[in-house]
């Protein structure tokens, strides 16, 4: 096996009022926020199978079924933390991680650098090795009406 892996994941959510919206484990003030099973957290959900799929060990809903009443309500926090321990167990670590949120509204570019600094905290990662962007679809689609939300995501794995 490749002592470099590379991963890609992507997820997305529907909006509605009455949900919050957390994005990169950190919550954001908005009329609307994801529907989901877990907090709905797109972000971390596209890193969490960016880094499953870095190792072929299939998506975040196979780990983590939304069939689960347990994870009803889950912190996606939880999630990644919970991901990156498959990862470590398999003798991986993460290199880096490059993220796209894809968002209308609300504008987040205030937030990038919190979410950076849980992401990293929580993956025992150096500063500067998470990278999240934020994008608008310019009105287009299901993200540029604000009835949803998506999410991309890359990492790089090396072995131990």
């Amino acid at each position: 096996m490749s002592s470099f892996r590379v991963g890609v994941g992507y997820d997305v959510h529907r909006l509605a009022e009455g949900h919050e919206l957390w994005l990169g484990g950190v919550k954001v003030q908005h009329t609307r926020g994801s529907v989901a099973h877990s907090d709905g957290d797109v972000l971390i959900h596209a890193i969490c199978d960016a880094l499953l799929g870095a190792l072929a060990l299939r998506d975040i809903g196979f780990h983590f079924p939304d069939s689960d009443p347990a994870l009803k309500g889950v912190d996606s926090k939880v999630l990644l933390k919970k991901t990156h321990e498959i990862i470590v167990n398999r003798g991986y670590s993460i290199a880096n991680i490059d993220s796209t949120i894809c968002l209308q509204g609300p504008k987040i570019q205030s937030l990038i650098p919190t979410m950076q600094n849980t992401l990293e905290d929580i993956l025992g990662m150096e500063q500067g090795t998470v990278s999240v962007k934020a994008t608008t679809t310019e009105k287009l689609g299901f993200v540029g009406r604000e009835e949803g939300i998506s999410a991309y995501a890359v990492a790089l794995l090396c072995k131990d």
